[in-house]
């Protein structure tokens, strides 16, 4: 390790670079071209911070790692002053993990008037209150006001394209990523990383120092507690009253000091007044002196992402990348649309609402398959007809069959049946609003008529269809959302807690991406390691 001052100019060519100053910070910053990946921390490196680091380390950008005890998120009584502190061993343990340096800053580096800062004056950026009106807000009245202020100093000064933070407070995390500007457009990436444990399940942390061997033995009872109440949800408990008393119960009677246990939406941190897919449940406990802090996401099906949106905005084949990507099912409803259009048109039975037309639904025998690559491949009465239904004539009739209420009642039904489980990536045009209200993600992908239109005729040609000219291509997109829009039964609109994703000037692997790091933000990396669950 050295000093900036040793520092030639192929920066990347040396050893971890220790900066002890403001300025060394900016010599390092301006010494080499490629972004950087910033991993700030409080000091007190362990190997949840190794984890943090290493998970930086991506797309060739240099780590930056800062070690500052931030005064202004300590309140009165707190352990500002007992907070590990020790520069050699925080550099030693980032180096061994691969940051490229390490910045030191001093409280009067970092807010430019100590007595200010320890005055606990007010970020610029207000806090949104139902963030920190449960968890750790109620008991640490200004804890995340000094967070904001911290990171929006760090941010200002290193500029980074990545910031990575663990998923150990998720609390924070949320505020951070909802309340700080540079994280609301595309320059800066927040990535959460996933929590790291002791072999107890106990959660790495600074503060774990502190404890003597029999605290740390009554620690590791936070974990099995929230393991516990993990059971109970499988064992069919889905009460958050019973949950929460289950978890102070056991820490009370083991001599815990239980400031909350509270299940709560992972996303807006609200209470959850009853489980209905995947929560999150947060617990703040004292042992002695020490404060921990941990969770559980718990679930009683697996996530949901429901992606609607008009034709051509790429829903399919961004709904079959997320799920090869996160291990989920893609749950085309598309082709469930179609295949009733392919049995009507082969049966000649005129699309509308008929006597008729509820014997042949009545009848109907449709399956759902996955294969080896979880592609889908749908069967009706017996008949493979993943392909046919792609043809012009069936997607000429879709519009018209999914208007008909009797055929969206029947499809509505069986694919609410295959969402019992979760696990699915849903695709089509009324997911998050109809079908799957209480989906984890509610996406809706949006583009110009002529960008879609571009993209239908791509995909005709690809399949060895004739392309019709772009104006008449338009006209059918055009006409198709007319009818979508203005349906009867479930017509196309955005859910009311649905996130807008405009996909026009942006490639499917962008989309995937988005839609990841929405996911992410509502479930956990180590709730849901891919198909592991």
């Amino acid at each position: 390790m050295e000093t900036i001052d040793a520092l030639a100019n192929d920066a990347l060519a040396k050893p971890m670079v220790i900066l002890p100053s403001n300025s060394q910070l900016e010599r390092w910053l301006a010494a080499a071209p490629e972004p950087v990946h910033f991993v700030p921390t409080m000091g007190g490196l362990h190997r949840g911070h190794q984890q943090l680091i290493r998970s930086a380390r991506c797309d060739g950008a240099r780590v930056l790692v800062s070690a500052f005890v931030n005064p202004t998120q300590f309140g009165e009584g707190e352990d500002f002053a007992t907070y590990p502190r020790d520069q050699h061993h925080d550099a030693q343990q980032a180096e061994a993990a691969g940051a490229d340096a390490i910045w030191f800053p001093s409280v009067d580096q970092i807010y430019g008037d100590t007595r200010a800062a320890c005055g606990h004056n007010p970020s610029s950026l207000p806090v949104q209150a139902s963030l920190i009106r449960h968890l750790c807000g109620p008991g640490r009245p200004g804890h995340f006001e000094g967070v904001l202020m911290v990171m929006e100093q760090l941010l200002e000064r290193v500029k980074p394209t990545m910031v990575v933070m663990g998923e150990k407070d998720w609390q924070q995390l949320t505020v951070l990523r909802y309340c700080l500007p540079a994280f609301h457009g595309k320059g800066c990436r927040l990535v959460g990383v996933p929590v790291v444990r002791e072999g107890d399940g106990l959660p790495c942390s600074s503060r774990n120092s502190h404890l003597n061997s029999a605290q740390r033995q009554q620690a590791g009872l936070v974990p099995q507690a929230l393991a516990a109440a993990a059971a109970a949800v499988a064992a069919g408990e889905c009460s958050p009253m019973a949950l929460e008393h289950l978890v102070r119960s056991r820490l009370e009677s083991a001599g815990l000091q239980v400031e909350y246990a509270q299940l709560v939406h992972p996303l807006t941190l609200q209470p959850c007044p009853h489980l209905n897919g995947v929560a999150l449940l947060g617990v703040g406990a004292r042992v002695g002196s020490t404060r921990l802090l941990d969770h559980r996401f718990l679930m009683n099906r697996k996530p949901i992402i429901a992606i609607d949106g008009p034709a051509g905005t790429g829903k399919s084949t961004v709904a079959r990348l997320l799920a090869g990507r996160l291990g989920l099912l893609r749950l085309d409803t598309g082709a469930m649309y179609r295949a009733v259009a392919w049995l009507m048109l082969e049966h000649h039975q005129p699309i509308r609402s008929t006597p008729a037309l509820g014997q042949l639904l009545e009848a109907m025998e449709l399956q759902l398959t996955w294969g080896d690559q979880q592609q889908q491949v749908i069967q009706v009465n017996g008949v493979d007809v993943s392909d046919v239904i792609r043809l012009p004539r069936v997607t000429a009739a879709v519009p018209l069959v999914a208007a008909l209420p009797e055929v969206r009642q029947v499809l509505t039904r069986q694919q609410r049946v295959f969402g019992e489980q979760g696990g699915l990536v849903s695709e089509g045009r009324d997911m998050g609003t109809a079908v799957f209200p209480h989906a984890e993600l509610k996406v809706y992908l949006t583009a110009t008529v002529a960008v879609r239109a571009r993209r239908r005729a791509a995909d005709m040609a690809q399949r060895g269809q004739v392309v019709p000219p772009l104006a008449m291509v338009e006209a059918q997109i055009a006409e198709r959302d007319h009818l979508d829009c203005t349906r009867k039964e479930a017509p196309l609109r955005q859910a009311e807690d649905g996130v807008v994703v405009a996909t026009d000037e942006l490639s499917v692997e962008a989309v995937v991406d988005e839609l990841e790091d929405l996911f992410f933000q509502r479930v956990s990396h180590e709730a849901w390691p891919g198909s592991q669950w």
